[in-house]
């Protein structure tokens, strides 16, 4: 195996414990879903900016493209919102596990817009995410009175996160588009979203009062949204699928094993079962071709 190639499996492994981490800042921030999410994108829109000129990687000139571009964005900017509010409701690691079903919405745009066929494992695997999820929230609905709001919103986040992967890759079919440039207009396309239901809904905690929270933003739209993600963009090219969907498992277990053993929330043999069967579908859906 090449040296780059040996090196993509452990970055690609600390990317997404790195992007675990970040809704440990959300958790004790008292910033609200949507105002947190657009200072993270606010804070990556400046990184980006800033390596497009160093780099001098331009925007793209297709109005297509910048179009899709900042679909994306705004996509993405509800996903993070979204994930934020169920992060609130039942913890960093429930709401990490049900973003990572974006893969089945992936899968069902594909089916419906794009006339990709849908595999055997595939649909296995839809059948034992349904199954596992389940089972993680039969307790979860009897001993919490968010349950309902978390598990809706979790899931919707990762129907949001698939759509902006879908109009990446749009932006992507109407120009080549480099990637400082591209996250930018993203970044900037999930602020100009966020905007207004910032305004409405977090208007009593739209800002960080302290310096720590301050850093702490600062660190999650450094850090989580432009480190680690550089990280796992990197490392994807270079594994095979099936390895690459094992090892992108490590951003819910970490979600996991933070909110139990750091956090504190009780998760039973039954939610563990759930878990790991939910796990094991996001993998065999995501390697099935």
């Amino acid at each position: 195996m090449r040296e780059p190639n040996r090196r993509a499996a452990p970055m690609l492994i600390v990317g997404c414990v790195i992007f675990g981490l970040g809704s440990l800042i959300v958790k004790f921030v008292p910033v609200g879903a949507y105002a947190i999410a657009f200072w993270r994108l606010a804070v990556a829109a400046v990184i980006f900016w800033a390596l497009s000129r160093f780099f001098g990687q331009k925007l793209p000139k297709s109005r297509q493209a910048l179009r899709c571009a900042l679909l994306s964005g705004a996509f993405l900017g509800f996903d993070l919102a979204l994930w934020h509010e169920s992060i609130y409701a039942v913890g960093p690691g429930i709401s990490t596990l049900l973003n990572s079903l974006q893969i089945f919405f992936l899968s069902a745009i594909g089916f419906f817009f794009f006339g990709e066929r849908l595999g055997k494992m595939q649909l296995l695997s839809l059948v034992m995410a349904v199954a596992g999820v389940a089972l993680i929230a039969s307790p979860e609905f009897g001993n919490n009175q968010n349950a309902g709001w978390g598990f809706a919103s979790g899931i919707v986040s990762g129907a949001m996160l698939a759509l902006s992967m879908v109009f990446v890759r749009k932006t992507h079919q109407a120009e080549a588009t480099a990637l400082f440039p591209m996250m930018l207009l993203v970044s900037l396309g999930g602020m100009v979203a966020l905007v207004l239901p910032m305004l409405l809904l977090d208007s009593g905690n739209l800002y960080p009062t302290t310096l720590r929270d301050a850093g702490l933003i600062l660190v999650y739209g450094a850090v989580m949204q432009c480190f680690a993600w550089g990280l796992i963009a990197y490392a994807i090219p270079l594994l095979s699928l099936s390895l690459t969907g094992l090892l992108l498992l490590s951003e819910p277990v970490a979600a996991l094993v933070i909110d139990y053993f750091w956090l504190d929330k009780p998760i039973n043999g039954l939610q563990w079962g759930g878990a790991l069967l939910t796990l094991a579908a996001i993998y065999l859906g995501s390697v099935d071709n």
